[in-house]
């Protein structure tokens, strides 16, 4: 295992896992956010932020943080090993309300300038607002990342699917990552 894709919903703890993981491999974390949400939360342009996780992900290991299927087939053809966080809904939420909101509080920079905004969260576009955005498309991700799974194409990848922190504690701790909860 030394190129991997961390994927789940919004909230689920895939930063926190990506930061682990790359640290116990050794290897770059690549987070897709940080790429893809230039300031003002620009969108970067799909044919340069096709450019940018195809340099990011040539070496020889990596952790790729994130779900962005304009990339995932670039990330996957490279990776040998895909981690899906399904966490359930209610577990998510439990750790990405609060999370909003101190962010929102706090001003704490996410990538390039962009923060999360009290007003965001008054949204009900889940465009606008990530807790919304993580609430509707928990279910759609689970389904994708399910019927993956079981898909003859992407046989060449192994996949690991966590449901749970302590499953994620566990599971760090048997690579020797150890270091305490996951996080959301």
């Amino acid at each position: 295992m030394r190129r991997v894709s961390v994927v789940g919903s919004s909230g689920s703890g895939k930063t926190t896992l990506a930061r682990r993981l790359a640290t116990t491999l050794g290897v770059p974390m690549v987070e897709l956010d940080g790429i893809f949400h230039q300031p003002g939360w620009v969108p970067l342009p799909v044919a340069d932020f096709e450019a940018r996780v195809t340099e990011a992900t040539a070496g020889d290991g990596w952790v790729v943080d994130g779900n962005y299927s304009a990339v995932r087939p670039i990330v996957w053809a490279r990776a040998d090993t895909v981690v899906f966080l399904d966490l359930p809904r209610w577990r998510v939420m439990s750790r990405l309300v609060p999370r909003s909101i101190r962010r929102s509080l706090t001003g704490e920079e996410l990538w390039n300038g962009n923060r999360e905004s009290w007003t965001s969260l008054l949204r009900w576009r889940q465009e606008d607002n990530i807790v919304v955005w993580s609430w509707k498309r928990h279910q759609l991700q689970r389904n994708r990342f399910e019927a993956a799974l079981e898909d003859p194409a992407l046989q060449h990848l192994r996949f690991v699917r966590l449901t749970s922190a302590a499953e994620v504690d566990d599971w760090l701790e048997a690579l020797g990552a150890g270091g305490g909860t996951a996080g959301g």
